[in-house]
């Protein structure tokens, strides 16, 4: 498809839109179940195309990227209907006798771009909230997960009208023309560097947006912690998917007085998860493509590998790693590492690790290891971060009644739940006046008297 037929499709969906279809109650909820019917008819084949992209095992698959999808479409299904109900609210004494209310209303035509490392949660979630709210979609999944890519468009071209939802494939260039539409709504989930040239081309037509994006999201061991429970949490959030999670535990801050205990059992959860070669456990995924192993290979410094550190190319695998000791000024802590290496750093004291994380950008997730409570008061309260979870990893994603996004460089609005709903939905604010009484607020020629004016709002 060239530029013509880019703006031939968008000038297809806007009209669409302004015939009302997609507004319609019962045209979303019909809409709605009939992309999960659709998705269950393909489930396999989007198993087995999310295997040959990451070589993930069908539960990890169906559980983090087809399962959320169907969890995310039943509340949307069960609580659209309250959702799109007029909201009233109050109106100040001195605009008696008006009414004041909340109009939802769709954007209009929302453009939805995905990333590879979930390739179809990731886009079908975003989706979900579109339709919900009303919206048409023009759906861009990413050229680097291929196989995941054609079953999502084989799910969406051949079931829904191209003026409601269209899949367009393509390499960077496709995802750079598409960006200069004037759509209506911009959805992005990616990396910080795309996600500022997504807000530059956005800022053109001042597209309203939601940037999913990343960071380098910390864990934090102290000194109370249950080892064996941070250990095995902080192990299944950053190995699963081989690390290429956005809420991935980035790099562990262990306090120094359970540095060496810490480390050990950190190992030895390793092992007992993927056992003494990962690269023959069935449930251990690969790196994306060569690029990405490549970029991993770079921040492997044999230095300080305390665990781990085999790879091979041939098949993208990178082993669990861990590096130790490691300081802010490691070419590793630079950058959000999107793999499966692990370093670890360590701390003494509380304030100070709480200064450094607010140094740097913004994670998008945090994640704390204590059980005293004004620990947890103190991490959370005077960090700022995303969201994140205490004595766990990564589960704040999978509950539909948190708002899901970041802050700063690591992310701009909020989705999953309600909130997908909120974030593709305009709500027009409308006060509603009678014509039978004027309290002469509007008329210039009233003689009006200003000491009566400042008693209002005092």
């Amino acid at each position: 498809m060239g530029n013509n037929d880019w703006d031939e499709l968008l000038k297809a969906q806007k009209k669409f839109f302004l015939s009302g279809r997609s507004r319609d109650y019962k045209f979303r909820i019909t809409s709605l179940h009939k992309l999960k019917e659709v998705i269950k008819a393909h489930e396999q084949e989007v198993l087995t195309a999310v295997y040959h992209d990451l070589h993930k095992a069908e539960f990890d698959a169906f559980a983090t990227e087809i399962g959320m999808v169907y969890d995310e479409i039943n509340y949307a299904i069960k609580h659209l209907r309250k959702w799109m109900k007029q909201e009233k609210v109050k109106t100040p004494f001195f605009l008696f006798p008006a009414r004041s209310y909340i109009q939802k209303e769709p954007y209009g035509t929302a453009l939805i771009i995905a990333p590879w490392n979930y390739p179809f949660q990731l886009i079908m979630v975003p989706l979900v909230g579109a339709m919900a709210a009303g919206n048409t979609a023009i759906l861009k999944p990413s050229e680097i997960s291929s196989q995941t890519a054609a079953i999502i468009e084989k799910i969406i071209n051949t079931n829904f009208p191209q003026e409601y939802l269209k899949v367009v494939q393509g390499s960077v260039t496709v995802t750079e023309e598409l960006l200069k539409l004037p759509v209506d709504y911009i959805f992005f989930t990616g990396s910080v560097p795309v996600g500022r040239s997504v807000m530059t081309a956005a800022a053109r037509n001042l597209t309203p947006l939601t940037l999913e994006l990343g960071g380098k999201s910390p864990a934090v061991v102290h000194e109370d912690a249950d080892l064996i429970n941070a250990a095995r949490k902080i192990a299944w959030g950053k190995f699963l998917n081989a690390g290429q999670t956005c809420v991935a535990p980035d790099y562990v801050l262990a306090h120094a007085g359970i540095q060496e205990s810490f480390l050990k059992t950190l190992q030895k959860t390793i092992i007992e998860f993927y056992g003494e070669d990962a690269a023959h456990h069935d449930r251990y995924c690969r790196i994306i493509n060569d690029r990405h192993f490549q970029r991993l290979i770079g921040l492997l410094d044999r230095n300080k590998i305390y665990y781990g550190g085999k790879t091979d190319q041939a098949n993208r695998y990178i082993e669990p790693t861990i590096l130790y000791p490691v300081d802010w000024h490691n070419q590793i802590m630079q950058d959000e590492i999107f793999g499966p290496i692990l370093p670890v750093l360590i701390y003494s004291d509380i304030g100070d690790i709480i200064d450094q994380i607010n140094e740097r950008p913004k994670p998008l997730s945090l994640y704390l290891f204590s059980n005293d409570q004004l620990i947890q008061k103190r991490v959370t309260e005077e960090i700022a971060y995303g969201g994140g979870a205490i004595n766990n990893t990564i589960v704040h994603v999978a509950s539909h009644f948190l708002p899901f996004g970041g802050v700063g460089t690591s992310g701009i609005g909020r989705y999953h739940g309600k909130a997908s709903f909120d974030t593709f939905t305009h709500h027009k604010s409308i006060i509603r006046s009678p014509n039978f009484f004027d309290p002469g607020l509007t008329d210039p020629n009233k003689n009006l008297d200003l000491k009566w004016l400042k008693l209002l709002f005092k």
